[in-house]
């Protein structure tokens, strides 16, 4: 009886990751992820009326690490209460063609914000401030970019880092410092 529930046991564990819903345009759609109409200014007023942060996630099509994300790292628990509680995500396609305005006004594509945002890799987490400057696009009032995937523990640092605002004092302790100093504080038993 012990073999077969560890057998059983084994089988669960092997299982893939929860599959996150893939839309038409092959990118996918979790449930925290706002449906807007890729206004980034009526996005950030959104945001600011409740009390959160423009959080722009760039992906695109076939994206094994935007996969990865979704499947791995958005799922955790620490991530998700983040996204969903603290941030307002918005997410845009690398190459899309739909329309949108960025912060500065600018109408244009998804695909043609990315370039002119320099977005290079999927994906990419935007931080935009909590005040926005509309002269400006949103890429130049990043206060972080994330390009890449990274595990949980890397990305709830960074949802914390930004949402405490500790962009504002670097002099004693960057990003790379914050995050190598949680590390510690989790190996140590201090599970904040």
């Amino acid at each position: 009886m012990k073999k077969l529930i560890a057998f059983a046991v084994a089988c669960v564990m092997a299982l893939p990751a929860a599959a996150v819903e893939v839309g038409d345009d092959g990118l996918h759609k979790p449930e925290w992820f706002r449906d807007t109409f890729k206004d980034l200014q009526e996005d950030y007023a959104e945001a600011k009326a409740e009390g959160k942060r423009l959080l722009v996630i760039v992906e695109q099509r076939g994206c094994l690490y935007c996969r990865d994300m979704h499947e791995n790292t958005f799922t955790d628990p620490r991530v998700l209460e983040m996204l969903e509680d603290v941030y307002y995500p918005v997410q845009l396609n690398l190459h899309g063609s739909t329309e949108m305005i960025d912060v500065d006004g600018e109408e244009l594509s998804e695909r043609q914000a990315a370039r002119k945002w320099g977005i290079l890799f999927t994906p990419t987490m935007i931080f935009l401030p909590p005040e926005m400057d509309e002269s400006k696009p949103a890429a130049q009032q990043a206060v972080a970019v994330m390009p890449g995937a990274f595990a949980p523990g890397t990305t709830f640092d960074m949802l914390t880092w930004v949402a405490e605002e500790r962009y504002l004092d670097q002099s004693e302790e960057d990003f790379q410092r914050y995050h190598a100093r949680r590390i510690q504080e989790r190996n140590d038993g201090d599970t904040r």
